[in-house]
């Protein structure tokens, strides 16, 4: 008999893609992590809520943004936390990216992550930032696969 070798599951959180149009332009909402670099809302999926609103959930509380989620992720990706030379060292999570088209804004609840918009190209810089280029090249592909999703043109894709 055949023996069969099954990878293991990776923890799922989920994110909330804050975007805006400002003319024929988008910018992204991210925010700081506790480590200090950029990324989207996000955090554990619960099993009280749908993902999308686990999403959204993570959205209010990191950002202070409300707006229209949509119910169906867009993209999955490739997260790490942690550093290997600390416990608990590198763990790697599986993300379900959700857009959510921002029509309020407010204090958040979590001050310290500092809530911050950016053109689609500055996301692109400032999510590498300090990340290997494995999870850098997954964050720029949702701000791609994002832009593709909301139909933006090429003029607006760079801006």
């Amino acid at each position: 008999m055949a023996q069969r070798f099954l990878r293991p599951t990776l923890p799922l959180q989920v994110a909330a893609v804050c975007y805006r149009r400002q003319g024929e332009a988008v910018e992204f909402l991210l925010v700081n992590t506790n480590g200090g670099k950029w990324t989207f809302p996000k955090g554990a999926a619960e099993l009280s809520c749908s993902h999308s609103q686990a999403a959204e959930r993570e959205a209010w509380e990191e950002a202070g943004v409300r707006g229209h989620i949509e119910p169906v992720h867009f993209h999955l990706y490739l997260h790490s936390k942690g550093v290997f030379w600390k416990p608990p060292g590198v763990r790697e999570f599986v993300v379900k990216a959700f857009l959510l088209e921002v029509d309020g804004i407010e204090p958040a609840p979590e001050p310290e992550r500092h809530p911050t918009w950016f053109s689609p190209e500055g996301a692109r810089r400032i999510l590498a930032k300090g990340r290997e280029v494995k999870y850098a090249r997954e964050m720029q592909t949702v701000i791609d696969r994002a832009l593709m999703q909301l139909g933006a043109t090429k003029a607006s894709m760079s801006r």
